[in-house]
């Protein structure tokens, strides 16, 4: 049997390798899967149908939405496991494969990455020995926003592309929600908090 304090440091290596793996993967998402593309555009996706938009037009995101939603759920997970310091070490990390992997974008992908995810950061910490889920829930909301917000403006000088870029992100961090919800169960039954800090169960 491998001991808890082995098992939570496990744990958290693969929350940290998924973390960096999803960056990687938004930006092949964007360059080899979508439903849609233009010439010189990244490949897209539908993020909300045109029967609910009031021109009838569905709300089209870069696939790569679907990484970056999640990316942002798994660096709280990070932190829960490893700690801040490890946390903010990820989002650096993030910030300059962001960069690396997109060099006519460098400055966009980068500076949101860094942003949002240090405001994540912000959020998460304070709200997650409280709830754990509603603490992801407000600091993915906070990073969704930021990060496209700061994307779009740096990388088209247009917000033209802002609500399709947080639907598709969202989406990703509710489909995350039952996984929280079950780490925090678990955690539950061995006695394991936020950085292996024993809690209490009623």
């Amino acid at each position: 049997m491998i001991p808890r304090d082995r098992t939570v440091t496990l744990e958290g290596t693969a929350y940290f390798l998924g973390f960096i793996g999803s960056i990687w993967l938004a930006n092949w998402l964007i360059t080899h899967w979508g439903t849609l593309k233009y010439p010189d555009s990244p490949y897209l996706i539908p993020v909300w149908p045109g029967a609910l938009t009031p021109s009838g037009v569905s709300v089209y995101a870069p696939s790569g939405v679907l990484a970056v939603g999640l990316s942002f759920t798994l660096r709280d997970l990070v932190q829960r496991r490893l700690g801040v310091r490890v946390a903010m070490l990820a989002i650096v990390l993030g910030s300059v494969v962001s960069a690396a992997l997109d060099p006519a974008l460098a400055l966009a992908s980068g500076a949101a990455f860094l942003l949002a995810e240090s405001l994540d950061l912000a959020v998460y910490t304070p709200l997650q020995r409280r709830n754990l889920v509603g603490a992801v829930v407000a600091s993915n909301v906070v990073g969704i926003v930021v990060d496209s917000l700061v994307f779009v403006s740096l990388a088209f000088g247009s917000l033209a592309l802002l609500e399709g870029q947080i639907i598709g992100k969202a989406w990703m961090s509710l489909a995350a929600i039952p996984l929280v919800y079950g780490i925090r169960a678990w955690d539950q039954t061995r006695g394991v908090g936020s950085h292996d800090i024993t809690v209490t169960r009623s």
